[in-house]
């Protein structure tokens, strides 16, 4: 029993990367970036057995959804999975919302509506939470809830956020038709095993005739369990092969913390959270000339401290990875060296704190593929929630099925 799916806003991969993973067939990729684009096709043409198979449409996902046949697409269409444009949400990003021509909330609505996908999964920043992007964001709920309800020429958003709030109140729904049981959640990705602090709102919606209860994955990963393992049973250090005499001090602050978890009778159920240095395992010192073996790995000179930019520390998961403005990085993609020094992460570094396989090739210069990786979905985290949607959907359509099939008789 086969799932399948489609990718809007793919960039380079991360998310759909994920989804495949979890089980669902591709039936296209859009994006318009020609860099993440090269960067899949690279994959392509290197045999990369996650990505060979995938349609890569290169284009604006308004022009390619009106250019196609919706119903030969959208035909038993399981899922429709992306990330539209974090810009106009982003603390790092202009923070227009609707006024920003990259506010592509609206075109995902519009796909939704033309492929009636089974359920869909869409990830955006922790930004679109802000207090001042409140009404806008129910705003994008309820069309996501209702997105046949659509919004009238010359209707500005919030009287038609006013029209989708009376339908979605009303008594009897007028016009019922293609409806969404959407969840939204705010999730830092460290907490299921990414080594990175990266907090990012995801938006779940299945269709209302698949009869899904959905709730979030759980966490999986925390760091009282990655505190214990250093401060308490010394296991990470260990494992690390860190002498005594090379481990950090114990962090004052963290004293009344480690007293409590000290006093547990068990240790904690959860992981520990993956930090910079397990992340970066295994890897060789990167080198100017790039000459280590290992793809996409040459160190980046220029690295330095400034006020808000002061890097990751080795023993904690990164903080998040940043596209920058323009493509140009700040502290958020540095390292902080045992010794205090600090330089860039590589491309591959950055790749791995994204969860990206090893052999899978950004393409483009070191700016290019940070920028890149700042935009992308940790893998692992697209494949924890893809998987979690799949395994929802299929028991819906065994569900229904069931409803169809004879019962046996039963022959004395």
């Amino acid at each position: 029993m086969s799932l399948n799916s489609i990718e809007l806003f793919a960039g380079a991969g991360g998310l759909a990367l994920g989804v495949a993973l979890a089980g669902f067939k591709t039936r296209a990729v859009v994006e318009w970036d020609q860099w993440a684009c090269d960067t899949i096709r690279e994959n392509q043409r290197r045999g990369h057995p996650l990505v060979a198979d995938w349609p890569v449409v290169q284009g604006d996902v308004r022009e390619w959804i009106r250019g196609v046949d919706a119903d030969g697409l959208g035909a038993d269409l399981d899922l429709i999975a992306g990330g539209p444009p974090c810009q106009p949400f982003s603390m790092g990003g202009k923070h227009k919302a609707y006024m920003d021509d990259r506010d592509m909330f609206p075109a995902t609505v519009d796909v939704i509506r033309r492929l009636r996908p089974r359920a869909f999964i869409i990830e955006n920043v922790k930004g679109l939470t802000r207090s001042a992007f409140h009404n806008y964001y129910q705003y994008i709920l309820l069309q996501l809830q209702f997105p046949e309800l659509g919004r009238k020429p010359d209707e500005s958003w919030a009287d038609h956020y006013g029209r989708l709030q009376q339908h979605r109140t009303a008594r009897k729904r007028v016009m019922q038709g293609l409806t969404y049981n959407v969840t939204a959640t705010l999730v830092n990705a460290a907490n299921m095993g990414v080594p990175q602090r990266r907090e990012r709102v995801f938006i779940v919606g299945f269709r209302s005739d698949q009869d899904v209860r959905w709730a979030f994955p759980r966490d999986t990963h925390s760091l009282d369990a990655l505190l214990h393992d250093q401060w308490v049973t010394g296991t990470y250090w260990d494992r690390h092969e860190v002498p005594r005499v090379a481990r950090p001090a114990l962090p004052e602050r963290l004293a009344a913390t480690l007293n409590r978890l000290r006093g547990l009778d068990l240790p904690p159920t959860h992981a520990p959270w993956q930090t910079v240095r397990d992340a970066v395992r295994g890897l060789p010192d990167p080198r100017e000339d790039g000459d280590t073996l290992v793809l996409n790995h040459r160190l980046q000179i220029g690295a330095r401290v400034y006020p808000g930019h002061t890097g990751s520390p080795l023993d904690l998961p990164a903080k998040t990875l940043k596209a920058g403005d323009h493509g140009v990085p700040g502290g958020e993609n540095m390292m902080v060296r045992a010794d205090g020094t600090v330089r860039y992460f590589s491309v591959r570094e950055s790749a791995r704190l994204q969860t990206f396989p090893d052999g899978y090739e950004l393409h483009g210069s070191w700016t290019e593929a940070m920028r890149q990786l700042g935009n992308a979905v940790p893998m692992l985290l697209g494949r924890v929630v893809a998987a979690s949607v799949a395994e929802h959907l299929l028991t819906a359509t065994i569900r229904e099925k069931a409803k169809t099939t004879p019962m046996p008789v039963l022959v004395a």
